[in-house]
């Protein structure tokens, strides 16, 4: 099986200020304010390109040279090639954060690169629901990496990918 992407769902970004932030990229750059999440995350569009903005946990400087970019996301054609992309990744060694599950929009899992950035594999359902037993997730990518990462820092066994350098 060849996974057949069709596209960079989106992309977030840890910021300081979500509103200085959003006043930037909609205000002087063009996206539109697609919607809110509350206080702390704002999702702009830019024709079918999404970037989502979250309120980071630790403050960041100008001058800081750490990564501030939260996850990118990959969108497959529908919710049964999300399911198929999580079999061909976990059958060679991917890392998987998550299964896939039913998020607000559609269906997602997450896995992480050989260096732990964090990858989104998301495909925006027809009607966005889920079956009646299904439970929709409601974390953020975020929410998602540090609870791995924690389980990682507490001695939890975690499947490494092929490529790891670790």
């Amino acid at each position: 099986m060849k996974m057949n992407l069709t596209g960079i769902n989106q992309i977030t970004l840890r910021v300081n200020d979500v509103r200085l932030s959003e006043e930037f990229y909609a205000g002087i750059l063009g996206f539109r304010v697609d919607h809110r999440a509350g206080a702390n995350i704002s999702y702009l569009r830019l024709n079918s390109d999404m970037l989502v903005l979250v309120k980071a946990e630790t403050p960041g400087t100008a001058d800081a040279r750490d990564i501030r970019v939260d996850h990118f996301g990959f969108r497959l054609a529908s919710d049964a090639e999300v399911d198929q992309a999580a079999v061909y990744l976990d059958d060679r060694g991917a890392h998987l954060v998550t299964r896939p599950a039913h998020r607000r929009e559609g269906r997602a899992f997450f896995v992480m690169d050989p260096d732990g950035n964090l990858i989104e594999f998301y495909s925006m359902s027809a009607t966005g629901l889920q079956s009646p037993t299904e439970k929709i997730d409601t974390r953020t990518a975020g929410d998602i990496a540090s609870e791995s990462r924690r389980e990682l820092a507490a001695g939890g066994e975690v499947k490494k990918t092929r490529r790891s350098r670790k």
